[in-house]
């Protein structure tokens, strides 16, 4: 990365300079922050845990809360910390790595959203071969190629954003280095980086909505045959969830991105920030634990072998 600028340090302005009400958005960060990491991380254990958990589905979405978990804690800490500081300088190569971060995990779960609409579809319109068609192979590759993916597309970024000049102010209207916020206080040309923007954010949206809109488009044709009502409630209690997280993570995604920099707006695009980088982390293993049935069953198992075990504890205790 060829560093040609003036600017050492930036400085991320954030919500607002009231010591009052930064005071109250730390601590209601911080919870949604703890709340984020100890579900995903809970997630991961449950599917590691329980036997039942054990298929492509569960670790594609073990591996979406391991991501929500990553996401949240490259943005979420030093929001934290800034809300506390007078300064909130953030130095020029920690700007970059946390742009590179955020970007490679953004990417990422956009691929693997749509890994996981390939997956249901694989599940649900052909159940027989389900387990030779979503081999160890073939989901491990899918996973893999999500991660390569977010990192190949960040590292164009954050060269090319890092390659600018920043010659004027250095204070990043955001919460944290994003790149339409960076683009905008640069003295530099950003006529190419915007273009590289659009092309790759909006390529990366049409194909990975391409293949989520087709594969339940499929998935709707099988449901439609399905003789059982039955069938037919599990298959959209299980798909309802993803398709819920879907909606929400790329109309954010589109908004943010898919832009000029000249219309970017600070309050509006702090909040649609603050909506895909730290509330859908939060969300996701909500709607996936509230909405889908295995998992809800496999929480109750965990709970009554805990209070099996409480149970057993306080017998012996009372023996002896």
């Amino acid at each position: 990365m060829n560093n040609t600028t003036e600017v050492t340090a930036f400085v991320l302005k954030g919500f607002t300079d009231d010591t009052q009400l930064q005071i109250i958005l730390f601590f209601l960060f911080l919870a949604i922050y703890l709340f984020t990491v100890v579900a995903n991380i809970g997630l991961i254990v449950l599917v590691i845990g329980d036997s039942r958990l054990h298929n492509p589905m569960y670790y594609f979405l073990s591996i979406l809360s391991f991501v929500d978990a990553c996401f949240s804690t490259v943005i979420t800490p030093k929001m934290l910390g800034d809300f506390m500081s007078e300064t909130k300088v953030i130095l020029f190569l920690e700007c970059a790595s946390q742009m590179f971060l955020a970007v490679t995990f953004g990417t990422a779960e956009s691929f693997l959203l749509a890994a996981m609409a390939y997956d249901r579809y694989v599940a649900i319109y052909n159940p027989l071969l389900y387990s030779v068609s979503m081999s160890p192979r073939v989901y491990v590759t899918l996973i893999t190629a999500s991660f390569v993916g977010g990192m190949l597309h960040s590292t164009i970024h954050t060269m090319a954003t890092f390659s600018l000049s920043f010659c004027g102010s250095n204070e990043i209207r955001h919460i944290f280095c994003d790149i339409p916020p960076l683009l905008a206080i640069s003295c530099s040309d950003t006529h190419i980086n915007e273009l590289l923007l659009f092309l790759f954010v909006s390529s990366i949206e049409v194909v990975t909505i391409l293949v989520v809109l087709i594969s339940y488009g499929l998935i709707l044709l099988a449901i439609l045959n399905m003789p059982s009502a039955e069938g037919r409630r599990k298959v959209f209690s299980t798909c309802g969830s993803h398709l819920t997280t879907v909606s929400i993570y790329h109309g954010t995604i589109l908004f943010m991105y898919l832009r000029p920099s000249s219309s970017y707006a600070l309050e509006h695009d702090m909040i649609v920030s603050v909506c895909y980088a730290i509330v859908i982390p939060m969300l996701n293993p909500i709607i996936y634990s509230l909405r889908n049935k295995d998992v809800t069953e496999a929480m109750k198992r965990i709970f009554r072998k805990c209070g099996c075990k409480d149970k057993v504890n306080f017998s012996q205790q009372n023996f002896n």
